[in-house]
């Protein structure tokens, strides 16, 4: 299964924050989206950065109350690793573990086209093993 496919099911909708809004602006949207990491972009669609509960926590742990007011861009991660609609499940998979981050920002031509969760990667991923065994039980069946 490729990204491509998880975005035909859930959408290419992503939450965008612009990098010069504070981290208090940035928390609230968090909050009223349900969300755990939301993409720094421009108005071009590039992706800048993204914030995450982690770094929402390591700019508390620095900086206290003060980092509320600072912009998102002093604690984004600005370098993001992303992938493509081409990418599978597999190497989204290795990415993530890799990295260690749940969030996977899906980019066409230098344009955000989506974000991709490691809950998306593990649902697809239970799906598809869900299917093996059920092709196996089927074959051992009918032999």
């Amino acid at each position: 299964m490729t990204v491509a496919r998880i975005l035909a099911e859930k959408g290419g909708s992503v939450v965008t924050v612009e990098p010069q809004r504070t981290l208090d602006e940035a928390i609230h949207l968090l909050a009223e989206k349900r969300i755990g990491a939301i993409v720094v972009s421009n108005d071009e669609g590039a992706v800048l950065g993204i914030l995450s509960e982690r770094d929402i926590i390591r700019a508390l742990s620095r900086q206290g109350a003060g980092a509320f007011d600072a912009p998102i861009s002093q604690h984004m991660t600005a370098t993001v690793t992303t992938c493509t609609r081409a990418s599978t499940v597999e190497e989204v998979m290795q990415l993530m573990t890799d990295g260690r981050f749940r969030h996977v920002p899906v980019v066409e031509d230098g344009r955000l086209a989506g974000l991709v969760s490691i809950g998306d990667v593990v649902k697809r991923r239970i799906a598809a093993v869900e299917a093996e065994h059920q092709a196996m039980r089927d074959y051992i069946t009918m032999a």
